[in-house]
């Protein structure tokens, strides 16, 4: 990861010299890929908000009918119901009456239900765009006084009792404000300090906030929309909030939101969500707008670090659809998920189309926060063979993603998820899902150094972090036609020369403890088109494979997902400096440095730090041993293992 990039793709080079920022992989908790069936079905228009008080789940949106199961007939119910989480019963006594759509809802101090939207009316009375309920009735709380007078509410965020706003409303409880705003979330009193206004819209349309989130500590607002100013700072799309104190703009902004994408008229804006995630130390951002990338994020999913200043912020990795959009996100459990009408990730080199290296996921995805790219989650918005009439298994919106207490919960504006029939709405429960750890290779200083001394043989050398011993020769017959070895926990990848394939190699994967390597298995169909064989070394680290090749005087790396085995589509170079790349063959991450043979034949280390600029310096370089009659250190066949 790198703290500032150019966007060539998925991710791309630092371009200062100062420090980048190299996420750590850390371990996470998938949901199940497999959607509760007891969850009712809406119908028409779409799912947009949930919310739970105690064990009933809050389901808003445009849709306007709703029904128990699959066969059930159809209840006019607009805009707002709810159902027991545990059974799926649809509530008979909570039946609030709106005339227009529910875009947010959160579950309020005090036992309420606190709804934002488009909805003028409710339960006959009028109460603008902003209402509180009570969750067991749908009956309105009258004490309750916040309204959005100018326009309606897209977003809200409830952090302690403060109540955030984001809309197109130019008014709040009768005081001016644009675009955003804080209330008591206890009364719905406005919060007067909070004096941060979203303006002047984009190719002279009315601004407007789209989405809002607030770090856990409740100390940063992130805000995306239609404005190009903030208070009067230009901050196209974009912008971030100081809440320590006095609410203040943030002095950071992107111009990778100023570039247009598409046509204006069809994207407005294209920021559609926002989410911190984990510490709160970094959000992501998941955008629309077709084509217009590297110059601008279209149809992308960017990663910014909070604690950046200043202008000009590009992001820690892109994740690049290929030209299709993303209109939800939501972070979870070291997971970010996604959803929309995206049909692959890791596609930064094709537009409606799949280019070199795109993983399929139709719709909905799961991806490390570490680098972005996927991991092995893959249920895909698609319905059954035996949808009910009327039914669609595709469409243009996922409005949201929600995790609750037991799983995470989807939004759409069709009916199929997961090879099966959920109308407007489902949940993927946390139940059955999995756990994975991220996988590294050994952080010893001492073991052995293995070396690929002839087909279908290894020699095992000791090694102890300064100096090599005596080898001892091994046979490994399922280690054939193998290039560049790289150890990671309790597996090696290699690169093999296989036959039909596109490149004619593949990266391929053998268990191995220090003892035979096993029957290899192919690590990913989605790598066929990697020049696996063009490698000379290659080492493993926090999700990047770091790689030299053929002809090339740099040291290179593509993200690499172990979950999953997706590699990165999208090659960086990393700055390096003193060290003559095109020359090395073979290399081993051991304790913080590079160990690596050359075509001298003599083995090398040298400090590595991928966080620095230069990652490497040539003049920290060190003899470890030369070449010998008995060893020459000059095949890419070469990996670290303590055993």
């Amino acid at each position: 990861m790198v703290a500032l990039v150019t966007a060539a793709a998925v991710l791309v080079v630092p371009t200062r010299t100062s420090a980048a920022v190299v996420p750590a992989p850390e371990p996470a908790t998938l949901v199940s890929a497999n959607p509760a069936d007891t969850t009712p079905h809406a119908r028409d228009g779409e799912t947009r908000a949930f919310a739970q008080v105690g064990s009933m789940v809050f389901v808003g949106g445009s849709f306007t009918q709703i029904r128990q199961t699959a066969s059930a007939a159809w209840t006019t119910q607009r805009y707002l119901f709810a159902y027991d989480r545990t059974t799926g019963t649809i509530s008979t006594s909570f039946l609030p009456v709106l005339d227009g759509a529910v875009n947010s809802l959160v579950a309020g101090p005090g036992g309420t239900l606190i709804v934002g939207g488009t909805f003028k009316n409710v339960n006959g009375v009028s109460r603008k765009n902003l209402v509180a309920l009570d969750p067991a009735t749908g009956a309105i709380v009258d004490s309750w006084v916040g309204r959005s007078d100018g326009g309606m509410i897209r977003d809200m965020v409830l952090h302690g009792n403060w109540l955030y706003l984001a809309g197109a409303f130019n008014w709040v409880n009768g005081t001016a404000h644009s675009g955003l705003a804080r209330l008591n979330a206890s009364t719905g009193a406005i919060d007067p300090t909070f004096n941060v206004n979203a303006t002047v819209g984009r190719h002279d349309t009315s601004s407007y906030a789209w989405t809002i989130d607030v770090a856990p500590d409740g100390n940063t607002l992130v805000a995306g929309g239609n404005f190009t100013q903030v208070n009067g700072l230009s901050r196209n799309q974009m912008a971030l909030v100081d809440l320590t104190g006095t609410p203040s703009v943030i002095d950071w902004s992107s111009e990778k939101f100023v570039a247009p994408c598409a046509a204006p008229a069809t994207f407005v804006h294209y920021v559609q969500d926002v989410k911190f995630g984990g510490d709160g130390s970094w959000f992501v951002v998941g955008t629309n707008g077709g084509a217009g990338w590297p110059a601008a994020y279209c149809d992308a999913l960017v990663r910014f670090e909070t604690a950046a200043r200043g202008t000009g912020q590009l992001g820690t990795w892109v994740d690049y659809t290929g030209n299709d959009t993303i209109t939800s996100i939501e972070v979870a459990d070291n997971v970010i998920y996604l959803g929309g009408h995206f049909r692959w990730l890791n596609n930064p080199n094709a537009s409606d189309a799949a280019g070199p290296g795109a993983v399929d996921r139709l719709g909905i995805a799961a991806v490390t926060p570490a680098t972005g790219m996927p991991v092995a989650w893959n249920p895909g918005r698609r319905g059954s063979a035996s949808m009910p009439p009327g039914t669609s298994t595709w469409g243009s919106q996922v409005p949201v993603l929600w995790r609750g207490s037991d799983g995470l919960y989807f939004g759409h504006n069709s009916d199929g998820m997961g090879n099966e029939y959920h109308g407007r709405l489902g949940m993927f429960p946390l139940a059955g899902g999995r756990t994975f750890t991220p996988k590294n290779p050994p952080t010893q200083t001492t073991g052995n150094l293995y070396l690929g001394t002839g087909e279908g043989q290894l020699a095992k050398v000791p090694f102890d972090g300064t100096g090599v011993g005596a080898p001892t020769t091994v046979s490994q017959p399922n280690y054939t036609d193998a290039g560049a070895t790289w150890r990671v926990s309790d597996r090696i990848y290699w690169a093999h020369t296989v036959a039909g394939t596109p490149t004619g190699s593949r990266l391929d994967i053998s268990m191995f403890n220090g003892g035979a390597v096993g029957v290899p298995w192919e690590s990913s169909g989605y790598n066929d088109w990697f020049n696996a064989a063009a490698m000379t070394g290659a080492f493993f680290l926090d999700g990047r494979l770091y790689y030299t090749r053929s002809g090339a005087n740099a040291l290179y790396y593509r993200y690499f997902e172990i979950d999953g085995n997706y590699l990165g589509a999208t090659e960086f170079t990393l700055p390096t400096t003193g060290v003559t790349w095109s020359t090395v063959r073979g290399m081993a991450w051991v304790g913080g440095k590079v160990v690596y043979g050359g075509t001298d034949g003599t083995l090398r280390s040298v400090p590595f730090d991928p966080t620095a600029a230069p990652a490497v310096d040539g003049a920290g370089s060190t003899v470890i041993a030369p070449a010998s009659a008995e060893l020459a250190w000059s095949t890419p066949r070469t990996f670290f293992s303590v055993q």
